[in-house]
């Protein structure tokens, strides 16, 4: 479940068929994205493995506000007072998770493949993912004041305020859904972006892979999937490779 280290001070959790993040800076720490509702009990043990509590976090970062990415957000807001921050073009996307834009309904990739993977999410709390009440907003660039100062990839596509977020001294970026290694709506492996049932713009989508290839880093940590250390350009040309499903 916790994965140490898996860059310079950065952390994963991979449970439920998807991942987020730890980002530490001289003892604070900074979550990136909050799983589903099950996570929560999560996140108490990734502290505990890594000797941190919860006082040491200072700031929720979501890559992009799908349910999948928020399960515990809200929660940690209202009871532990962490501040959410989300790119400002899913902001109303926080108050309304569940109705999300895509190309292809989502329900056309169901199979005895996504079946396992769907009934995943449910035990782990999905259709209990509700709104976040209170977020800080940010806009398509610039360094976050947060614990590990990441920079702010502008990637939509996937969503139409999608980020990545880049960490240049640590060399990685955490991609989010902009690129994952398991696409959970077709059960298939390698970098690609995600199919069209949860992906609002397939083209923008494919254009953004640009701004990774751009950071020249050799670790990406998706959304989805294993953490790919083969450098952002060999990725990006595998995702084009692969391309809409």
């Amino acid at each position: 479940m916790l994965h140490r280290d898996v860059a310079d001070g950065v952390h994963r959790i991979g449970e439920h068929f998807l991942n987020w993040y730890l980002i530490e800076e001289s003892g604070r720490l900074t979550v990136v994205d909050a799983g589903l509702p099950a996570s929560w009990h999560s996140l108490f043990e990734a502290l505990d493995g890594i000797g941190r509590t919860p006082g040491d976090i200072e700031a929720l970062v979501l890559t992009h506000a799908h349910f999948d990415h928020i399960g515990f957000a809200e929660r940690a807001r209202v009871e532990l007072g962490i501040p959410v921050w989300v790119h400002e073009n899913d902001a109303p996307l926080t108050h309304r998770p569940w109705l999300y834009m895509s190309e292809r309904s989502p329900l056309s990739y169901l199979g005895s493949r996504t079946l396992p993977i769907v009934a995943s999410f449910i035990r782990a709390g999905a259709p209990r993912v509700g709104p976040i009440r209170e977020i800080r907003r940010f806009g398509d660039e610039g360094t976050l004041d947060v614990p590990g100062s990441p920079l702010v990839l502008f990637t939509p596509g996937h969503t139409l305020g999608h980020v990545a977020l880049y960490l240049p001294e640590r060399d990685v970026v955490i991609s989010g859904d902009a690129l994952v290694t398991h696409d959970p709506y077709t059960d298939t492996r390698g970098p690609r972006i995600v199919a069209q049932g949860a992906t609002a713009d397939s083209e923008r989508a494919l254009a953004s892979l640009e701004r990774l290839a751009g950071t020249g880093v050799e670790t990406l940590l998706p959304g989805h999937g294993e953490p790919w250390t083969g450098g952002a350009e060999r990725a990006v040309q595998e995702a084009r490779r692969v391309g809409v499903l």
